[in-house]
């Protein structure tokens, strides 16, 4: 209950269906809502300067904010509603209250006073329902709802009940000592050797029972002894009651679901099938679930099983937390039955039979195995994990190895096996899985858990594990990875590693002793000398760099080769740039590339002009044009423009400074009319456009 509880120490606790409230030595709430995962969380300071005279717990489902509400009766006579956001005081005189018990359906409070009275109000207080006054100076030891309309008490030293039913009143001897709980229709009194039942006679069987009632469905249940006698009163029955035929058989079907009788029971059906057969349309779903649940519930109601539900409970229930209390309580068979009947999944039922197995079977392990198997191999959705874990913890890890060979879901099978220390087989499962996820699971716990030689040793037979750890390395752990390529003699990999590893050094000095590094391990094996020659050349780089920084001042290294070109060039070395170019082998057209474009930055129209009078361009000449084009002097790309090659091009860069004229002459020369039409697509110039469509009419008339 954490540390706060402790410190103050628990007074009292009450329950609920899912979580739990104590009360502390120092007057504070602490809340539980999930006792499968306890997390207590304090509720709002009552401010009690005394211990309260009793207090109860309202269920979630029953209150306007769906979250825990406890009421708390005070010495001054009234009742605070304490929850998290706060605490509601209902402003009540009619106190102290001394016991209170909370309806089913969470919707009435009754409150007996130390003077004796009983108070039922509404769970809201909006109002007072009524008092009832049991003259008695002593609190009831225990204090339940009947249902939702009746209160019983059980005072000390006494030896009856004492029901309540709207300011009524009615007394039950008792033989033995007892305790009594309430339940959603009535209440459940145990003693040392019995379990009695009180409830409100549910009205479909009190319409049908009663004295000299002329319900529908008493009529109809009368037409049904009177047709098994062979009466022709049964036809005067049905006849009387033809308007009101289907309300009676639904009575008769939810009668026969209130009945324990199995007599009775049949009896109702009897009567609610042989009305059906006067209907002309009626669904007969209402008749066979009826059939299903009874089924059911005579089932478990039978003494070997010993569970007495009655029909609203089994609805309140359900059918599947049925099916989980019979397993809790061993009876596998009739929870598998009850599952196959009513269609539901019978994996938990079958999961738990095969884990008790487990647990409480002598058997061989492989003999085991192949049992529970053979059970479970027809039912969809089993979980062998959960039962090779049960096998591992009751000591069986060879059975529940063989049982997760058979579990379909990697997801549950790896993790399990990691647990068992099972690490091999879990990394082979996970590869089998293809589940990366997996993988790099069952990869880090061998790292962690293992010896680096003898990890490395389980991956290297492992393709698929190898390339994932390699990949996780290059990310995370490179130190890992020069070990391994190590380890495996792959001294090109660790080169690349140690490559890799010098361009995150920020120190140039640490960077070039390990592209040293890099250099010797490829310089090893003659396969890798395009490796050792780049490798080479970029120490060379790095190297001139460094100069070039000294000299000039300006930021030169992690530059690439041709960035460096254009820097110097932009900054007028080109003879240092030539020799660089010469010095690491750069191409001529990457060379011309990068001259271009630093003499285009610097606006140096001479410059260029001179280049390309150097020699014929390697990379031709609309470069040239693009460059001045770029620099918006268009009369300095006419001088290139008449030197371009292709005649389309030299036309669409004629029409691009303006040139149309020059532009159309060259389609002339051509003979080429579809030179024109693609200039007429380059251009929106309304003037162009008339002298291209008169060169095209000429065109034509030739």
């Amino acid at each position: 209950m954490g540390r706060d509880c402790k410190e103050q120490q628990v007074m009292d606790v009450q329950v609920w269906s899912t979580g739990l409230v104590v009360l502390t030595h120092a007057r504070q709430f602490y809340v539980v809502t999930d006792l499968e995962n306890p997390r207590p969380r304090p509720l709002a300071d009552p401010g009690l300067d005394e211990n309260p005279t009793s207090w109860i717990v309202i269920d979630p489902l029953y209150t306007p904010s769906n979250a825990v509400e406890v009421f708390v009766a005070t010495t001054s006579g009234t009742i605070l509603v304490v929850h998290q956001q706060g605490v509601n005081d209902c402003v009540l005189n009619q106190g102290p209250f001394t016991k209170m018990a909370v309806s089913p359906t969470g919707k009435f409070l009754a409150c007996f006073t130390s003077t004796g009275d009983l108070w039922v109000y509404p769970t809201d207080f909006r109002s007072e329902l009524y008092r009832f006054p049991t003259q008695s100076t002593l609190t009831p030891t225990q204090m339940a709802w009947c249902g939702s309309d009746s209160i019983v008490m059980l005072f000390p030293k006494t030896e009856y009940l004492l029901m309540v039913t709207n300011g009524d009143w009615v007394r039950f001897a008792l033989d033995d000592p007892v305790c009594i709980v309430g339940e959603v229709d009535g209440l459940r009194i145990l003693s040392n050797s019995t379990c009695e039942f009180l409830q409100r006679v549910p009205d479909a069987v009190e319409e049908i029972f009663a004295v000299g009632s002329t319900a529908p469905a008493a009529t109809l249940y009368d037409a049904a002894e009177h047709f098994e006698r062979k009466s022709s009163k049964a036809d005067e029955h049905i006849r009387s009651i033809k308007t009101e035929l289907p309300a009676a058989v639904s009575q008769c079907i939810a009668a026969a679901g209130h009945e324990f009788s199995y007599p009775l029971q049949r009896q109702l059906l009897k009567a609610a099938s042989f009305g059906k057969c006067f209907l002309e349309f009626h669904s007969p779903k209402e008749f066979v679930e009826m059939c299903k649940t009874l089924r059911v519930l005579n089932a478990v109601r039978h003494y070997e099983i010993g569970i007495p539900l009655t029909y609203e409970q089994y609805k309140q229930l359900t059918p599947q937390i049925l099916v989980d209390r019979l397993v809790n309580r061993h009876q596998h068979l009739l929870a598998w039955r009850i599952c196959d009947y009513l269609e539901l999944k019978a994996d938990k039922v079958m999961v738990h039979w095969a884990s008790t197995k487990v647990k409480q079977s002598d058997t061989d392990d492989r003999e085991i195995a192949q049992m529970i198997v053979q059970k479970l191999e027809k039912v969809s959705g089993v979980s062998y994990a959960e039962i090779a874990s049960a096998a591992y913890k009751f000591g069986r890890p060879k059975l529940a190895t063989m049982l997760l060979d058979y579990e379909p879901r990697a997801g549950d099978q790896v993790p399990l096996l990691i647990s068992m220390n099972e690490d091999e087989l879990a990394l082979s499962k996970a590869i089998e899985s293809g589940d990366t996820d997996l993988m790099y699971l069952a990869l880090l716990y061998l790292k962690r858990t293992h010896q680096q030689r003898d990890f490395l040793r389980i991956v290297h037979d492992k393709p698929v594990a190898m390339d994932l750890l390699i990949a996780y390395c290059r990310q995370q752990d490179t130190e890992l990875l020069k070990d391994l390529f190590y380890f495996f003699n792959q001294p090109e990999e660790t080169a690349a590693v140690a490559a890799l590893e010098s361009y995150q050094e920020r120190d140039l000095d640490s960077r070039l002793k390990r592209m040293h590094a890099a250099l010797k391990d490829y310089s090893e094996n003659k396969e890798f000398q395009f490796q050792a020659r780049q490798t080479e050349e970029q120490i060379k780089l790095l190297l001139l760099q460094r100069e070039l920084e000294a000299s000039y001042n300006e930021k030169y290294v992690d530059l690439s080769l041709s960035d460096t070109l254009y820097r110097l060039c932009l900054a007028g070395e080109s003879k240092r740039a030539t020799k660089l170019r010469t010095e690491f082998k750069v191409p001529d057209k990457r060379f011309w590339w990068i001259r271009i474009k630093s003499l285009s930055e610097t606006r140096d129209w001479d410059g260029i002009e001179k280049l390309s009078k150097e020699k014929k361009s390697p990379i031709g000449y609309e470069p040239f044009v693009e460059a001045c084009l770029d620099g918006r002097n268009t009369q300095e790309a006419m001088k290139y423009i008449p030197k371009i090659v292709a005649p389309d091009k030299r036309a669409e860069y004629y029409l691009m400074v303006g040139a149309v004229r020059e532009a159309v002459d060259v389609a002339l020369k051509e003979k080429d009319p579809d030179i024109i039409m693609r200039l007429r697509t380059k251009t929106t110039n309304r003037d162009h456009l008339a002298f291209l469509e008169s060169a095209l009419d000429q065109f034509q008339k030739r």
